[in-house]
């Protein structure tokens, strides 16, 4: 029967160390399989920060060339204003010029008529035969006068409305010029309101298609962090089976060792006698009791707690924010920080304070424990416990403690370790 049984306990060594050698196959096989898709992870959220500064940039562009375009469009309306004015007054000036040729025609017209009267009634002989008549030379010298004052009326009257003629041409040809020129302005007004409507539209399309590939790009990193989770549930579950596998072999050992300890003292005691035979296999009892003692060691643990998590991050407080950045001693925004504080403890967690909402497992503000993440909008933070937590707050705070994790509304409470 104890040979049965040693047979069995060396069965049970064998066969624990080949699954021990299974598992460890099995445990580098997902080892490589986590590192690639950590690898993976790290590259679509470095590609999606680039991605989100190339479209931040660009919004930025489409906002200048919004500003430029709303002055293209508003320098546009003033010179509709203006051309508009300017055809007022070209109108005006044609009627100023019909009403100012049709003066001159009537005061060319009167003068003839008044130097055609003269002549019909006097001729070469008028100044004579008026002399005659009058036999006055004073009301002979003031008709003379009268009639060359008439003379030089119709002179000046003539030459003024032909000069007023001349000088509304002229501004009719300036007012068109200058009509000309702001059309032509308008033109150029109008070809450079098309170009910026084209350069937004096709800036505005590209950002779209970033917004498009952003998207793609945070779907399929939340894929690399369910993967990452799932690899780290898988080799929990290996390291547990290890441990269960460890803890049956010192058991067979154990068990063994024993059944030999029991069958030397057996044969000790036939082949000798008396206290001499019961002090050895005393001693050798106390042996097998000091040998068992030694074998059993403590097993590693597979994961960290809560609180080492916090302890860990509390050493960073005081250190800077930077957005984008993820070193603990230089720089990092809120979700950097938590995602290098977990990445100390061999767990990979997305560089996203909106994908943090989706790892591990949700659990409520009130049965929120240390080393919890507390997600708020466009934020995220480790729980410290009684209310308190730790965070990469600002630019003006950095890495600090607060004393009210509700201090804004919280949308998630995501468990990692425990």
């Amino acid at each position: 029967m104890k040979k049965k049984f040693i047979a069995l306990s060396l069965a049970v060594l064998i066969s624990s160390s080949q699954i021990l050698t299974v598992s460890a196959s099995r445990e580098d096989e997902i080892s490589q399989s986590k590192q690639q898709a950590q690898s993976d992870l790290e590259a679509t959220n470095s590609r999606i920060s680039e991605m989100e500064a190339a479209q931040e940039e660009l919004l930025a562009e489409i906002d200048q060339k919004e500003q430029e375009l709303v002055q293209i469009i508003s320098a546009i309306e003033i010179l509709d204003g203006e051309i508009s004015e300017k055809e007022t007054q070209i109108q005006q000036t044609k009627e100023d010029l019909a009403a100012a040729e049709a003066e001159r025609d009537k005061q060319y017209e009167a003068m003839k008529t008044r130097i055609q009267y003269l002549y019909e009634n006097g001729g070469s002989d008028a100044w004579a035969q008026i002399l005659l008549e009058d036999g006055d030379l004073s009301n002979l010298l003031s008709k003379a006068e009268n009639t060359q004052q008439l003379y030089e009326y119709d002179k000046e009257s003539r030459e003024k409305y032909i000069s007023l003629v001349e000088e509304t041409q002229n501004l009719e040809t300036q007012l068109e010029d200058e009509k000309s020129e702001l059309e032509s302005m308008q033109q150029e007004n109008q070809s450079q309101k098309a170009q910026l409507e084209q350069i937004v539209a096709e800036k505005k399309a590209a950002s779209d298609d970033y917004e498009n590939q952003i998207a793609d790009a945070q779907n399929l990193a939340a894929e690399y962090t369910q993967m990452i989770q799932e690899y780290n549930e898988e080799l929990q579950k290996i390291e547990e089976e290890r441990q269960a596998e460890e803890a049956r072999r010192k058991a067979a050992e154990e068990a063994a060792e024993k059944e030999q300890q029991e069958a030397a003292k057996n044969t000790s005691q036939k082949s000798t006698a008396g206290s001499s035979g019961s002090s050895d296999s005393g001693s050798q009892s106390s042996g097998s009791s000091n040998s068992g003692s030694s074998s059993t060691g403590s097993s590693s643990q597979g994961s960290a707690s809560g609180q080492a998590v916090v302890n860990y991050a509390l050493q960073f407080v005081g250190n800077p924010y930077v957005w984008g950045g993820t070193s603990l001693t230089n720089g990092a925004d809120c979700s950097g920080f938590i995602m290098s504080v977990y990445a100390h403890f061999g767990y990979s967690l997305p560089h996203s304070s909106a994908a943090m909402r989706s790892c591990g497992r949700s659990v409520s503000y009130s049965e929120a424990q240390p080393g919890d993440i507390i997600c708020y909008s466009g934020h995220v933070a480790i729980y410290m416990g009684g209310g308190q937590i730790v965070h990469a707050s600002d630019e003006k705070s950095g890495i600090k403690v607060s004393s009210n994790a509700a201090y804004r509304q919280i949308l998630s409470v995501r468990r990692i370790v425990g």
